[in-house]
């Protein structure tokens, strides 16, 4: 265990220290949807760091020490976090949530999430979405959905959201204070794309809701959309 706290790791740091063998969150029993969404949301940067420090309202100290000093610590200090200490988090997940999977089955990162953001911690929704003019819906995360599309071979990440978001008619409300997306590319069966391209940069000009936008045409503020 770690006691001290370890910023998130950058540039050539960030390559000394999780580059090579034993690096990264140690695989065990079906844990993969956890460990990588553990490794994206805290070895290269801190915007949901609240979650290791904040007492919020319905926090639970346990979970929130054990995520802290057994996982981001050490996999900030050393890149390498050992299985025993992911399923020390899952066996609390296990009790908090009613769900005795947790220990051993493969789940989906959206219902991770929900479960150690919402109910455990009780962080607030990062996401408010509308689709086609209805009610607001809070999110965690949003999940790509899309019909495969012969002409996205290896797409990035900013095509994928800009398509998933046109296809579905939906918006952001607000600029969100941190966009968590979950990849068309997981589970054991089926995977609509080889690779994606991460985009380093996210442009969510056109995905945000009421947001004044130039006219393709003649350079003014737009009046319309055509999607």
């Amino acid at each position: 265990q770690a006691p001290d706290s370890f910023p998130p790791l950058r540039n050539e740091a960030a390559v000394h220290v999780l580059q090579g063998r034993m690096k990264g969150i140690q695989g065990h029993c079906n844990s993969c949807y956890m460990d990588a969404t553990l490794f994206s949301l805290f070895s290269c940067t801190s915007v949901v760091d609240s979650m290791l420090f904040k007492p919020f309202l319905l926090c639970d100290r346990n979970v929130q020490s054990i995520l802290r000093d057994e996982i981001v610590n050490p996999l900030r200090r050393t890149g390498f976090v050992k299985a025993r200490s992911v399923m020390h988090l899952r066996e609390q997940l296990t009790d908090k949530g009613q769900c005795s999977s947790f220990t051993n089955a493969e789940k989906d990162p959206e219902e991770f999430l929900n479960l150690i953001m919402h109910q455990i911690l009780g962080i607030e929704p990062l996401l408010k979405l509308q689709s086609g003019g209805q009610k607001e819906q809070d999110c965690y995360c949003y999940q790509i959905f899309m019909d495969k599309q012969e002409d996205l071979v290896v797409p990035d990440v900013q095509q994928l959201v800009e398509r998933s978001f046109l296809s579905s008619d939906l918006k952001l409300v607000e600029i969100p204070s941190c966009f968590i997306i979950q990849m068309p590319r997981f589970g054991k069966e089926y995977k609509m794309f080889s690779k994606i391209i991460p985009s380093l940069e996210l442009d969510i000009t056109d995905l945000l809701l009421d947001s004044p936008r130039e006219c393709c045409l003649c350079g003014d503020v737009a009046a319309l959309e055509c999607s």
